[in-house]
């Protein structure tokens, strides 16, 4: 994969942490002008970073390290008796995928989304300027896996394909479809897919201990976690 030694990473002022009400964030950056291939996004994501939009970052807090780097290795995953339940009660939907796009009926989607689950964060209120900057990006290995039933469009998965697995980097669905569980099957059809690529694991983003929103990511297991620099498994 890539070599960093020629990148340029830069580190935000400290700002309010949007997941501990009580800590002081800082945020490290890569480069705004470096464009990102897949193999520079493969091999940081093996160091933590995540993307958001048109960037690359990873927490870089000096008084906090809550934010773990989290990832499904797939070819050990086995669903639980719960997990099996919810592939179930979807076997009827249809995906299929689709190049980013800020369209009617998928920021329709999203809008509900934000203001039923999501109204007490910092993506409150939606508009389209924030979809588009966050979600809709030219990158070539984003997607967006659209979930459907009878053609109806219940949940996006937005998806980065990188060398080493997948990124699942959001989903928003259907809120009043509470009994299909689409953010959990989202997930289970990710790491599925991840394995029927042949890729190694299905990124989840940070895991934070003492974060309630965070809490579904240890749910599949085995996971691995960054610790220390060093990928540990945790079954």
């Amino acid at each position: 994969m890539t070599d960093l030694a020629h990148l340029k990473f830069y580190a935000t002022q400290p700002h309010a942490c949007s997941y501990l009400p009580e800590e002081q964030a800082t945020t490290l950056f890569l480069d705004p002008q470096k464009l990102i291939d897949v193999s520079t996004y493969s091999t940081l994501s093996e160091m933590g970073f995540r993307r958001s939009g048109d960037h690359l970052y990873r927490p870089h807090c000096s008084n906090c390290s809550a934010c773990i780097p989290a990832r499904i290795p797939v070819a050990g995953f086995k669903p639980n008796s719960q997990q099996r339940r919810i592939i179930k009660r979807n076997t009827d939907l249809q995906v299929t995928a689709s190049l980013p796009a800020l369209t009617d009926e998928i920021y329709a989607l999203y809008s509900r989304y934000i203001e039923a689950r999501h109204a007490d964060g910092d993506m409150y209120p939606p508009s389209r300027e924030q979809f588009s900057s966050f979600l809709v990006r030219k990158w070539p290995f984003c997607l967006f896996y659209e979930f459907r039933s009878e053609g109806r469009l219940l949940a996006v998965a937005v998806t980065d394909q990188m060398i080493n697995g997948l990124s699942a980097v959001y989903t928003f669905y259907d809120p009043e479809e509470h009994r299909r569980s689409l953010g959990r099957y989202a997930i289970l059809w990710q790491i599925e897919e991840a394995r029927r690529s042949r890729l190694d694991s299905l990124y989840l983003g940070y895991w934070i201990k003492n974060c309630r929103k965070m809490n579904y990511k240890t749910e599949y297991r085995p996971i691995e976690m960054l610790v220390n620099q060093r990928w540990v498994a945790i079954t």
